[in-house]
């Protein structure tokens, strides 16, 4: 038996869920998003796209396999895709409070306590999420001791990618061909996915000039937020566009190649987020399963002359991608590098390493 404390989330329409408490009691407010993957919530709590966000867990039951240890190798989480916990809280139907995996370390419970977030199970996930994908994604806020204990916080009128991104140059690997990686809150497996190929990954902050440096290819990571506030980096895109070395970008790396080269974004409903995506490469009979979490995408009619998409999501026809039509530069709103989620995609890190 459980005695577990009563906790409220509230949503900026004044809807009230009653749950209780299996993480830090502490109160946080963002924007509260639902995710339909089924595992991985290891990597989906660190996955640093989440950041600002409530993240809603529609798959019933959340904890059963615990949480691993944080070790890294050369400054790269083994398990985890950041440094730690991104979101703001965590909502879930049925948590368990009992863990068994061959991997884990602690509970879940334990793990958000540890980085300060809350987490409330017994929540009807699934009418939060009609709410949500009737009205969009909304502003909400998780309290212990009554509906003013903290305000309502939007992090989209924030630049959340000038937060999640690293502070300073980081270098990892010794392979001959290097690679800048533009870090908008960089998921650790792309790291991974990049060194794997044997090329030198120079991670560089959101708003670094990397055209100062020497290298081979460039790389645009992920990140959370609004791509508006990163005009800095777009500058910086668009300078490098002006040769012809290989570019390649990944979700928020998607949009800011997209913006580099005059297109516009605009904010989805309620995003996507899931790992079963299903998205069709453009000229082509080849449809793949993706994972996914963006509230963002590019608008495929903004796409000036010199572009064309390279992906369509075939359950709203929204952008996935887009391909220069004469450069090697290239992106993807999915993620490739996946963790969590199926790994069909992973040939975008081979098609851009052999562009090198």
């Amino acid at each position: 038996m459980h005695l577990d404390k009563p906790v409220q989330l509230i949503l900026d329409d004044g809807t009230v869920f009653e749950g209780k408490s299996f993480g830090s009691e502490t109160a946080k407010a963002g924007e509260v998003v639902f995710s339909t993957a089924m595992v991985g919530y290891t990597e989906s709590l660190t996955d640093p796209s989440y950041l600002g966000q409530i993240l809603v867990v529609t798959f019933p039951l959340v904890g059963n396999y615990g949480v691993p240890d944080d070790t890294s190798t050369d400054g790269i989480s083994d398990f985890y895709e950041s440094e730690k916990v991104q979101v703001s809280g965590l909502i879930v139907s049925d948590y368990s409070h009992e863990y068994s995996h061959w991997n884990a370390k602690k509970s879940l419970g334990d793990w958000l306590k540890e980085h300060d977030v809350p987490g409330i199970y017994g929540i009807d996930t699934r009418e939060l999420t009609k709410i949500l994908r009737e009205k969009g994604s909304m502003k909400g806020k998780i309290v212990f001791k009554g509906a003013n204990e903290i305000e309502f916080y939007d992090p989209n009128i924030e630049n959340q990618v000038a937060i999640a991104s690293c502070k300073e140059v980081l270098t990892y690997g010794n392979g001959e061909k290097k690679v800048v990686l533009v870090d908008c809150g960089v998921k650790h497996n792309i790291i991974r996915s990049l060194l794997k190929r044997n090329v030198t990954v120079i991670r560089v902050p959101w708003d670094y000039d990397f055209n100062q440096l020497e290298w081979d290819g460039l790389f645009i990571s992920n990140g959370p937020g609004n791509p508006d506030f990163c005009e800095e980096t777009v500058k910086n895109i668009r300078k490098a566009m002006e040769g012809s070395k290989p570019i390649c970008g990944i979700c928020m790396g998607n949009q800011l190649l997209s913006k580099a080269g005059g297109a516009t974004i605009y904010k989805l409903k309620y995003g996507h987020r899931s790992h079963n995506q299903p998205v069709k490469m453009v000229d082509s009979t080849q449809c793949f399963i993706t994972s996914q979490n963006h509230g963002y995408a590019v608008a495929n009619a903004s796409l000036s002359a010199e572009w064309e998409p390279l992906f369509i999501n075939l359950n709203d026809g929204t952008n996935e991608g887009i391909k220069h039509k004469t450069k090697p530069f290239f992106s993807a709103q999915f993620h490739p590098e996946a963790c969590s989620g199926p790994t069909d995609t992973a040939f975008i890190f081979d098609l851009f390493i052999e562009k090198l």
